[in-house]
């Protein structure tokens, strides 16, 4: 294969030059590597255009469709800024044809300078392109220099439009799903509105019910004792107290129905709203939480939640208490068929059962096991760790303030078949009474537990059926309600945890972690991993993506995602999302030189987290890109224009930089360096390595050849905020030494040497003397001392 045509890998020993800076003195020549004073860099807001080339393909065939051989779209790419810093709206006005004319004739001078770089970049194919198109422009808007502008004007709304297409398409779903969240919200919000109505109507039902009940005791009793005393009252008025007595009966009756119907009412709104708070909203609220585990951004708060539950709550107790009403009036007065007598026994049962399924079912794990270093990765826990977890009691009522006792245990519904699985104990205090001082809600907070494995006879690494990292486990809190003679048992299970004895199996056992909350919602599967199901592409990556965004503040783009398929799936099913991920292909086995998917993606989020995170936030970073469509991104750019993505085969993370040249045949040859390490980037930040790199060209002079960060910014203008700034000089401690000993300032750069035949035919190679003098330098151990260095390069030279 001809190795100008394929991408090279440039595996140096790294050499270490330097680069002098004189002292300042008026008396002396400025050498020609002499750094002048740069101004002070502000990042530049996005282009227009640079936004566009970020959109999904479905939006970039709408740009292709706006431009022809009329205006070609690759004037809008060399003059994007130029084009973008003009008001073209104004410009296509019709009585604005002089200053059409300006602007066209600007156009064709910025076209000049186009065809003038590429002409110094000997970029033949271009500058043809260049001259045939500033033809074209002057054969077709010489005359009409308005239409030009008034197409520029089209084209720049259109793209706008775009872009904003772009975002509603993004968002929709989002809004679609917030949208149906705020009406549900509503909904449940109208039904608890109406509940509250409805039992406030009973209280004053009931209170309206006590009042004839009194007057008709009244009535009754005076009409008994005027009965008593003959003659008191004349027949006819006896009759006619009579007849009122027993048409108060009959509303007294009517009304107690009344009530006792309104009642049964209220408790099946009750039931309805419970039915949908614990099957529906909770669900959905522990499904969240789930995702919010494993890196999503998902709405965990429980404020609303606990609203209703509460609401559901209060209702209930104030439901128990008009029953108590009814009772006491029952004992005042009672009749056959009193519909009180009837119904009120099974609406008190009714009351309570809802009052212990509602309370049975609000206590939540609010936060899941963690521990305080693992902040992002809870449900890891390391044996004598301390980590803290924290239930919430969605009923929030003051009357059950310090009357719930929560207790902590583990493993407790676990059977004594799992034969080979560890055994733990839990060291702290693992009893809490739950109470509203400490939160916002009716809460008990577990802050200092620590899990020791119990030793048991045998070797359990023989029996055990799963490794270490594939072992669940889970928490079991117990809670007892003591109030007002009413005892209520309960319990809630945490999500399933992986126990870890060692801080390098915390990858493979995060690895579990997510495998499982993507696959099941199930809290009490712990043999999950005996037979681990696969996961679909789709699912698998979104989740990939939430690993990035977790800990920086940009997920994993289209593109990214693709590469990460290709590379798990092959070119075929990559783009498929229906697509099936075995466990043992992410996760599983693997060696030293044949590691796992996972572990090659954790080398690379531990890299950004230490060393790269600036860059990766800023957009600086293309990370995933395979070595094939990175000699396809750059094969037509200018020379010099390079991108950084990560190393392929480096299990701990690296990153690379690869970069175009072109051959005497003006050929593009696409060259990669040796990717830097983490070791590497803690002695050199990566900005100062792109800053100084050069690479051994002709005259044995180290050439700089990297020109442009992908697609064309200028290398100074994408990375001078993160170079290191000079370190200011500290006043000497001895007066009388003297400031300048006559040293030269050094700055240790990286150097790439390629062997002669990689290099153009007119580049000449090292001499002997010297190249043996580099050899003796960069060998040589670096803690002896710069000065050493210098000494002997200067000795060299």
């Amino acid at each position: 294969m001809d190795p100008h045509r394929a991408g090279v890998c440039i595996k140096p020993q790294r050499r270490v030059l330097r680069q002098r800076e004189r002292r300042k003195r008026p008396s002396y020549l400025k050498p020609p590597f002499l750094l002048l004073d740069e101004p002070e860099y502000q990042e530049p807001e996005m282009s227009q255009w640079l936004e566009l080339q970020q959109l999904d393909s479905k939006f970039l065939e709408q740009v292709d469709q706006l431009y022809d051989d009329t205006f070609p779209m690759a004037i809008r790419q060399y003059l994007s800024n130029w084009i973008e810093s003009h008001d073209w709206d104004h410009v296509a006005n019709v009585e604005n044809e002089s200053l059409a004319t300006v602007r066209f004739h600007d156009l064709l001078t910025q076209l000049d300078h186009q065809h003038s770089r590429f002409a110094m970049e000997k970029d033949f194919l271009n500058q043809h392109n260049i001259r045939k198109i500033k033809r074209n422009l002057q054969t077709l808007f010489q005359d009409n220099p308005v239409s030009m502008a008034m197409i520029i004007s089209k084209n720049l709304s259109e793209e706008r439009k775009i872009l904003a297409a772009a975002q509603i398409s993004e968002t929709t779903a989002q809004s679609a799903q917030s949208d149906m969240m705020i009406e549900k919200q509503r909904e449940l919000d109208s039904k608890v509105k109406e509940i509250k109505t409805k039992v406030q109507e009973t209280e004053q039902n009931i209170k309206n019910l006590e009042d004839l009940q009194d007057e008709h005791d009244f009535k009754s009793k005076t009409l008994q004792s005027q009965e008593e005393l003959n003659g008191t009252i004349s027949r006819e008025e006896l009759s006619r107290e009579k007849l009122y007595l027993k048409a108060m009966f009959m509303k007294l009756h009517d009304m107690r129905g009344g009530v006792v119907s309104q009642m049964s009412e209220v408790l099946n709104l009750v039931e309805q709203l419970e039915y949908e708070l614990i099957t529906v909203e909770l669900c959905e609220w522990k499904r969240r939480q789930q995702m919010s585990c494993i890196g999503g951004l998902t709405n965990v708060c429980l404020d609303q939640l606990q609203n209703w539950f509460t609401a559901a709550g209060e209702c209930l107790l104030q439901v128990r208490q008009q029953l108590k009403k009814l009772l006491e009036l029952e004992q005042k007065y009672s009749y056959s068929h009193d519909p009180i007598a009837l119904s009120r026994g099974t609406l008190e049962e009714r009351a309570l059962t809802l009052l212990k399924t509602l309370i049975t079912n609000s206590m939540v794990v609010e936060r899941q096991p963690c521990m305080p270093t693992q902040l992002q990765r809870p449900l890891v826990l390391k044996t004598g760790v301390l980590f803290t977890l924290k239930v919430r009691l969605l009923v929030k009522l003051q009357e059950f303030n310090h009357m719930v006792r929560v207790k902590v245990h583990f493993d407790k519904d676990v059977t004594e078949d799992r034969k080979g699985f560890r055994k733990f104990n839990i060291l702290g205090t693992a009893m809490k009474v739950m109470n509203m001082e400490e939160s916002i809600g009716m809460a008990a907070e577990f802050r200092h537990l620590q899990l020791k494995e119990r030793k048991v006879a045998g070797n359990r690494t023989s029996e055990g059926p799963l490794i270490v990292t594939e072992e669940l486990h889970s928490f079991t809190f117990e809670a007892e309600l003591c109030w007002s003679g009413l005892v209520i048992n309960f319990e809630t299970t945490s999500l399933p945890i992986v126990v870890i004895s060692n801080v390098s199996q915390l990858p493979c056992g995060w690895a579990s972690i997510m495998w499982y909350n993507m696959l099941t919602s199930e809290p009490k599967n712990l043999s999950f991993f005996v037979s681990p199901p696969s996961v679909s592409w789709g699912q698998l990556s979104e989740v990939l993506s939430w690993q990035f965004s977790s800990i920086t503040k940009r997920g994993l783009n289209s593109e990214q995602l693709s590469m990460l398929g290709h590379k798990l799936l092959g070119p075929k099913a990559s783009n498929d999302p229906e697509a099936q991920v075995p466990w043992n292909k992410f996760c599983k086995g693997g060696s030293e030189r044949n590691f796992t998917f996972w572990l090659w993606i954790e080398g690379i989020l531990d890299l950004i987290k230490r060393h790269l995170q600036s860059l990766w936030d800023d957009g600086c970073i293309m990370g995933f890109v395979t070595k094939e469509r990175t000699k396809a991104l750059l094969s037509n750019k200018a020379p010099g224009t390079f991108l950084l993505r990560f190393s392929e085969s480096n299990r701990d993370g690296a990153i690379t930089f690869s970069w175009v040249e072109h051959t005497l045949n003006d050929e593009p040859q696409v060259r990669s360096v040796e990717p830097y390490t983490k070791k590497e980037l803690s002695a050199v930040s990566l900005p100062d390595i792109l800053r100084n790199y050069r690479v051994m060209a002709a005259d044995n002079v180290p050439e700089d050849p990297l020109r442009f960060l992908l697609p064309d910014t200028p290398k100074d203008e994408a990375f001078q905020k993160y170079y290191s700034k000079p370190t200011d000089k500290h006043e000497p401690m001895d007066v009388d030494k003297k400031q300048d000993e006559g040293y030269i300032r050094t700055t240790l750069i990286s150097v790439s040497e390629m062997k002669t035949s990689e290099f153009n035919d007119n580049i000449m190679p090292l001499s002997p003397e010297v190249y043996g003098e580099l050899e003796r330098i960069v060998t040589r151990d670096l803690s002896g001392g710069i000065g050493e260095l210098c000494r002997g390069f200067s000795d060299a030279c």
